[in-house]
């Protein structure tokens, strides 16, 4: 009983964990260029336009989406998925904390996503116990 409540914490977590990364790689980096997106990308010292940038990055978070997803067996995408989401907050707290304080900003993203990362290993953890 134990581990059939931990199968489903761990199947609901990588379904909501992947769901945010396919998301975010899709709609503020594919069909829609954000200007968030834009900002971040020339704040990133690389010289590559966002109109490319944006697109490969969200074809990366898309990917990481779908192994995160499709991968049960692994926890490497999670953890792919947990250093991600640090850096990616680090880097926009120290580029450019005006977006630390928006609506739907990368603190409540990236900690929520780091939560399922967390009931993701948890569960992994205790499943095999």
């Amino acid at each position: 009983m134990q581990n059939d409540k931990l199968s489903h914490i761990s199947f609901i977590s990588r379904l909501l964990l992947g769901f945010l990364f396919i998301y975010h790689g899709l709609v503020p980096k594919i069909l829609w260029l954000s200007a968030v997106e834009v900002d971040l990308v020339s704040l990133s010292g690389f010289s590559i336009p966002a109109s490319i940038a944006s697109p490969l990055a969200g074809i990366g978070e898309i990917i990481l989406g779908c192994l995160i997803i499709f991968l049960k067996k692994s926890n490497l995408p999670v953890y792919i998925a947990a250093v991600t989401l640090c850096l990616l907050l680090l880097f926009v707290g120290l580029s450019s904390p005006k977006y630390l304080v928006g609506a739907f900003n990368p603190v409540t993203t990236n900690i929520l996503g780091l939560g399922f990362c967390y009931f993701i290993l948890f569960a992994s953890e205790h499943e095999k116990s």
